[in-house]
C-alpha cells in the first residue's frame, strides 16, 4: 500500500473514533427544557387528568407548592436495553476499524491492538450506569381568562422526550 494512504487512513480513523467516544458520552446527557403549553380545559379539569397521566408513567408527587401553584413530579428512568446493545455494538465496530488500521501500520502488534475490541462493553456498561437516574418534572398552572372560556397555561421543565408525550397524550399546543 502506498505510504501517503495509511496515515491519511489513520488520521481518517481517529477522528472518527473521537466523534464516537463524544456520542457515546452524550448518550446519557441530561436534556431538560422548559415549555409553556395551552389546554383549553381549565385548571379543575386539567389537574387530574396531569396527576393521572405521570402516575401511569411511574412518577410520584415529590413537593406542593401552593402559594405558587406549583407541583413537581419525581421517577426513575430506566436505561434501555436496546440504546445499551446499540452503543456497545457501535463501540465494537469503531474499536475494530482502529485495531484494523493500527495493524496495518504496526503489523508486530497486530495482536494486542486486536484487544482494544475487549474495551467495546464499557461503552454499554458507561451509558447503563449514567443513563438510570432520578428525573423530576416541575409544573406550574396559570389560569388564563378568556371573554368565551377559561384555559389554562401549563409552565413544564421536564426532559425534552417527557415534554413531546405529555404534549401528545393531553392534546396540549405550545404557547408562541
Amino acid at each position: 500500500m502506498d505510504t501517503a494512504i495509511l496515515p491519511s487512513t489513520f488520521l481518517l480513523t481517529l477522528l472518527l473514533s473521537v466523534g464516537l467516544f463524544f456520542f457515546i458520552r452524550a448518550s446519557t446527557k441530561e436534556r431538560t427544557k422548559t415549555a409553556q403549553l395551552i389546554s383549553e380545559e381549565d385548571e379543575a379539569t386539567l389537574m387530574p387528568q396531569l396527576k393521572e397521566y405521570f402516575r401511569g408513567r411511574s412518577y410520584r408527587v415529590a413537593a406542593v407548592d401552593r402559594e405558587q401553584n406549583q407541583v413537581t413530579f419525581e421517577g426513575f428512568v430506566k436505561p434501555s436495553w436496546f440504546l445499551a446493545v446499540f452503543l456497545t455494538l457501535l463501540a465494537f465496530t469503531g474499536l475494530i476499524c482502529l485495531s484494523l488500521v493500527l495493524s496495518m501500520l504496526f503489523p508486530s502488534l497486530s495482536t494486542i491492538f486486536l484487544g482494544l475490541l475487549l474495551l467495546s462493553p464499557m461503552s454499554g456498561i458507561y451509558y447503563w450506569k449514567k443513563a438510570g437516574r432520578l428525573e423530576k418534572v416541575s409544573l406550574k398552572m396559570e389560569t388564563i381568562l378568556n371573554q368565551q372560556h377559561s384555559s389554562s397555561k401549563i409552565t413544564v421543565t421536564a426532559h425534552r422526550d417527557e415534554l413531546i408525550e405529555l404534549q401528545k397524550a393531553l392534546h396540549l399546543k405550545y404557547l408562541n
